[in-house]
């Protein structure tokens, strides 16, 4: 019960930090290409990550765990970051935050099939429930304006279920911050050569509001986030705690309504309310 609850908790800080990333990369993306924003924030929390290992004098990780590691890599280094810049170009942060949604079913298919975890039949009834209302919400809200950039959400949704999924297994061998800082790591001299080859042209029109935006997802949604997150899907098991994710539109439209001025709907509060309800359920049955 110790390590449900303290899986419960650090897996809701973990959201509550992963809430405000589409809307600073909508703020960063209005001063930096997507390529460079992606590689640029891999390549800064790339070097914390390694001061981290280096001050805290932690060992190297075994040969085995260099697929999974791999994998993690390239679903929450390389491929969410990417796809969801990429995204962003097209539609707003509070169209493209909807998509977040589906994260939580997407982690829980990925928990069974790579961290072979059961959940109980009635589980995945709420959690298709938290989905659905979700999804109901993105049409009453009007949709997304692009096909494009839903696609490219719904991509960056996936690889990014497999890479939590993935690094919850790998962070009950290791440590959740350690899986992170050496994915980090492995993605860094990639990460690096491509932040080089697409640095802007010129600094001048880069206002602050990009800096900001670039700081935040580089130190917090890169790499702090997945500190209390994948010690909460450890703790609290992938499938279960996954499904706080649900709270994470809601969360992240909040911001966008009070930091980018973007609309949001009225029904935000009643659906939250639901999906709350879902996520009880959910772990209930998980």
């Amino acid at each position: 019960m110790t390590n449900t609850g303290n899986g419960w908790g650090n897996g809701l800080l973990g959201v509550i930090i992963f809430s405000g990333s589409l809307p600073a990369t909508r703020v960063a993306v209005a001063g930096f290409s997507p390529l460079f924003l992606t590689s640029a924030r891999a390549a800064i929390a790339a070097l914390l990550g390694a001061a981290l290992l280096i001050a805290l004098r932690q060992n190297k990780p075994a040969r085995r765990d260099l697929p999974s590691l791999a994998i993690v890599s390239l679903g929450v280094v390389v491929g969410f970051p990417l796809l969801t810049a990429l995204a962003l170009q097209r539609i707003t942060s509070a169209h493209s935050i909807v998509f977040i949604g589906l994260l939580p079913l997407a982690t829980a298919i990925f928990g069974v099939l790579r961290g072979g975890e059961r959940p109980k039949p009635l589980f995945w009834v709420f959690s298709i429930l938290g989905s659905v209302i979700v999804a109901g919400f993105a049409l009453s809200s009007g949709g997304s304006t692009s096909l494009s950039g839903g696609l490219l959400m719904v991509a960056a949704v996936l690889v990014c279920g497999l890479g939590y999924a993935e690094g919850a297994a790998l962070s009950r061998r290791i440590g959740g911050w350690q899986v992170i800082s050496w994915a980090l790591i492995l993605a860094a001299p990639f990460m690096l050569v491509l932040a080089l080859a697409t640095l802007p042209s010129t600094w001048a029109g880069i206002g602050l509001p990009a800096w900001l935006g670039l700081a935040y997802v580089s130190v917090f949604s890169m790499l702090v986030g997945f500190v209390f997150w994948y010690r909460g899907l450890a703790l609290g098991g992938t499938a279960s705690v996954g499904q706080l994710q649900l709270l994470q539109p809601f969360l992240g439209l909040a911001l966008a309504g009070l930091v980018l001025g973007e609309p949001v709907a009225l029904g935000m509060i009643a659906a939250t309310g639901l999906v709350v309800i879902c996520v009880v359920l959910a772990r209930r049955f998980a």
